[in-house]
């Protein structure tokens, strides 16, 4: 059985997609045999720092196998690839959507960590 994360704006499979992965109020669980599904609320995505690893967590512990989203941070992205989860970066309307063209074959895992946003040059001297 593989299980299928995607962060959710709404508990619905058609909600829309939520491309921030540690802020995504919802994460919609798919079983890729069936297409049923589990919702998850991310209580983490209000968290002052770390919401993206406690998310990460979240899904590690409900066994999750792929996760399909538009941002992972680099915390979160080595989190999940440690833990033997495919980070596939993608991007569609909804949920239910993600996980269609993922079954189709129409996205490939990612091979690197996302990088931080650079640093602002200093000001001053």
């Amino acid at each position: 059985m593989v299980r299928v994360a995607v962060p959710s704006t709404g508990p619905d499979p058609d909600s829309p997609m939520d491309p921030r992965f540690g802020r995504a109020p919802y994460f919609i669980i798919f079983d890729l045999d069936t297409m049923k599904h589990e919702v998850v609320q991310n209580t983490f995505m209000s968290s002052a720092g770390g919401a993206g690893i406690q998310a990460a967590q979240l899904l590690i512990d409900k066994e999750v196998n792929v996760v399909l989203s538009g941002n992972v941070g680099p915390n979160a992205y080595q989190a999940l690839v440690s833990a033997g989860i495919q980070v596939i970066p993608i991007s569609a309307r909804t949920a239910r959507e993600a996980v269609e063209i993922y079954k189709k074959g129409g996205v490939a895992p990612s091979q690197a960590a996302p990088q931080p946003p650079p640093m602002m040059p200093p000001w001053g001297r």
